[in-house]
């Protein structure tokens, strides 16, 4: 894109305003993201939350190839019975989806009414993200903001028996783009599950944005493919009212960069929030988790678990925030981020982060690295178990704690099998 309103240049990628949607119900968005991007520029390595992690490959204007991809994970929960939603390169695939018909969500297609002049989405779209803006520039996210034209608008209304799965594929090009805005609005004492699975594209820039009402419940499961070229950003918006509950989790097999940011914002009494990931990969593989949970509540309780399989040289990066703001007494902050080295080459590189204004809160964060238990592993070959399966074995076990936070223990089942299945193809 020409950028029609110079700024000081900060990355290749700009925005034309000229080409921006102007007129219905997302507008205002959209023209406010864009001024941010051209105000604030694109992220640079010498930002605060960017230093382990360089972000020059996902503003660039030209589009990676993709030359190795293992397998298309979009299937990855063909044996459930769930809802599909089919993007390919990137753009909705009616014929490849189901039919919704259930009377406990409203579901349409951004790409579908982005033209209307009024739609519920038109208060949440870019909301969350905007706030999200402070105190730490997402502009990756603003940029999406401005001119993403794919995505679901999801109104759940009650309990949604079958996840809905956003399942991605890649088309016949090697070098395709992805950029999709979903935007989710959970109705008081209404839950739904979501999974979103499969090989993005190329490059990839995903924002989520959920509200969740008063008792609300989203399970969210994301696992992008297997693709080692692959290059992606997403981002995760919650705002949390009183009693509801998100549970986020994010598995991350190879990727030559993927960064997940999950901002939520607790504003309610008794609401809990607990986002985790499990990420395993290779040479080439950098994987950064980045997280902001703000408690503005009484009794709020969130969770952050993350761990991290690095072989070959790979990275794992986790930056993990827990604020607490005056008045927000009785909350219950958890933090966690482990990586498990598998050689001398691999590295960790964490920042986690307490900022507290209350007085009577439990709060608490740890991050640790290292190699293998070599005494565990000892005793698994001392009965005769192969060094291969011992040591997949103690990974599976160190990636344990991330993966019980998830509920659904089918869910859970099918994305331990991958792993699995990944460490078999990889380990030596």
């Amino acid at each position: 894109m020409s950028n029609a309103n110079p700024s000081p240049a900060r990355a290749e990628l700009s925005i034309d305003k000229t080409a921006l949607i102007t007129e219905g119900w997302s507008a205002s968005a959209r023209l406010r993201a864009a001024d941010g991007v051209l105000q604030q520029g694109l992220p640079q390595p010498r930002d605060e939350y960017w230093k382990y992690t360089r972000p020059q490959s996902l503003t660039q204007t030209t589009t990676p190839s993709v030359s190795h991809l293992e397998e298309d994970n979009g299937e990855l929960f063909a044996d459930l019975d769930v809802l599909k939603l089919v993007f390919v390169d990137g753009i909705f695939d009616a014929a490849q989806s189901d039919v919704a018909e259930d009377e406990s969500f409203d579901l349409e297609m951004l790409s579908d009414v982005k033209d209307v002049d009024i739609h519920w989405a038109g208060s949440l779209y870019g909301t969350l993200e905007a706030k999200g803006q402070t105190p730490v520039p997402r502009t990756l996210a603003q940029y999406n903001t401005a001119v993403a034209e794919q995505g679901i608008l999801l109104h759940v209304k009650g309990e949604v028996q079958r996840p809905i799965n956003l399942i991605y594929k890649r088309g016949t090009s090697a070098q395709s783009d992805a950029l999709l805005h979903h935007t989710i609005k959970i109705d008081a004492g209404a839950s739904v599950t979501v999974l979103e699975t499969g090989p993005v594209g190329a490059r990839a820039n995903i924002v989520m944005e959920v509200d969740l009402g008063e008792g609300a419940s989203l399970n969210h499961i994301r696992s992008l493919g297997r693709d080692a070229e692959r290059l992606s950003v997403s981002h995760v918006f919650a705002r949390l009212s009183s009693q509801s509950q998100l549970k986020s989790f994010s598995l991350t097999m190879n990727g030559a960069l993927t960064r997940h940011e999950t901002v939520v914002e607790i504003n309610g009494d008794d609401a809990i929030a607990h986002v985790a990931g499990a990420s395993v990969g290779d040479r080439g593989f950098h994987n950064d988790d980045t997280v902001f949970v703000t408690h503005d509540a009484l009794r709020g309780e969130s969770r952050q678990v993350f761990k991290k399989v690095l072989r070959n040289g790979a990275t794992g990066v986790f930056q993990g925030k827990i604020l607490v703001k005056d008045g927000a007494q009785k909350t219950d902050g958890y933090q966690i981020s482990q990586a498990l080295l598998l050689d001398e080459d691999s590295q960790f590189l964490a920042k986690p982060e307490l900022e507290i204004y209350a007085d009577d809160v439990a709060c608490s964060h740890g991050s640790t690295s290292g190699a293998i238990d070599e005494d565990a592993l000892f005793y698994l070959r001392a009965r005769g178990v192969p060094h291969k399966t011992a040591t997949n074995l103690l990974t599976l076990a160190f990636l344990a704690e991330a993966v019980e936070e998830i509920e659904d223990a089918h869910i859970a089942e099918i994305l331990v099998t991958a792993i699995e299945g990944w460490l078999e193809r990889r380990s030596g």
